[in-house]
């Protein structure tokens, strides 16, 4: 499923090209998960004026209205000016000015919704409980602590929520933990004020390192451009259950939460 560092990657490699470009068509393919809101004709016309980022959602803003559009478990975005015929999974176009934008989700959990503005009920549902943002300055390390210290949930599964802090999927999680030294199990209202800022720490650094390794391809995800991102290659944990330590030597072991795959050092972290 592509998480933060995937769907920034994804903004990043369209953003600053589709700026300004004038909306001419639009193409509808099978449902997705929800409906775009307005007939696609409502769109034409109307000039792209940037592209950004909350959580997993991208926000097209236009001169009028926004799209939000989600990437579901299976999607990926491709911008160019020659694109051939859509094909089966191919279910969004936006045909502008400056290329066409096209949605690719073969599992159809993804998403492309009109609202008016932010305020919007919709916008405000889809929108509203999103946790901080870990890439960005208003990440606060003691706003952080404190939703910690709110939740007596197992650390791992506190992450994943999204409403503390968003975009840590379950890869970035177990990288983050293990970099944090602290074990996924453990509660995160105990979770001590110098090791909340280690992990607090540990997430920045982690996502960060994944954008710039261009997000991690562990199925289906490609970025604007067709190519697959590599951070899951140089991971420490993640996906090496028996595997060596890289730091001490111990055996990785892998371990179920919430129906996901957790993996974690039992020396690095013992609490």
């Amino acid at each position: 499923m592509p998480e933060l560092p995937e769907v920034e990657v994804t903004r990043r490699g369209f953003a600053e090209r589709i700026a300004g470009a004038r909306i001419e068509a639009v193409r509808l393919g099978k449902p997705l998960r929800w409906a775009l809101s307005v007939e696609p004709a409502v769109l034409v016309g109307r000039t792209v004026r940037a592209v950004r980022r909350r959580g997993k959602y991208l926000l097209v803003d236009m001169d009028a209205g926004l799209l939000l559009m989600h990437l579901g478990m299976s999607g990926s975005l491709r911008f160019d000016t020659l694109l051939p015929a859509p094909g089966v999974h191919d279910h969004f176009d936006m045909v502008t000015s400056l290329g066409t934008l096209r949605l690719n989700d073969p599992r159809r959990f993804g998403a492309v919704v009109y609202v008016e503005d932010e305020t919007s009920p919709l916008a405000i549902k889809l929108l509203g409980r999103l946790g901080m943002e870990p890439l960005e300055a208003s990440f606060d390390a003691d706003r952080f602590l404190a939703g910690l210290r709110r939740r007596k949930a197992p650390i791992k599964q506190v992450l994943l929520a999204g409403d503390v802090v968003v975009g840590v999927g379950n890869i970035y999680a177990s990288e983050a933990l293990f970099l944090a030294g602290i074990r996924p199990s453990l509660s995160a209202s105990r979770i001590s004020r110098p090791r909340a800022l280690r992990l607090h720490a540990a997430v920045r650094e982690i996502l960060a390192r994944a954008v710039e390794r261009g997000g991690s391809t562990l199925r289906d995800f490609s970025n604007i451009d067709g190519q697959s991102g590599y951070f899951q290659l140089e991971a420490t944990v993640y996906g090496r259950a028996g595997e060596p330590c890289r730091v001490c030597g111990t055996p990785v072991r892998q371990v179920r939460q919430g129906q996901r795959s957790t993996y974690f050092c039992p020396a690095c972290q013992k609490y």
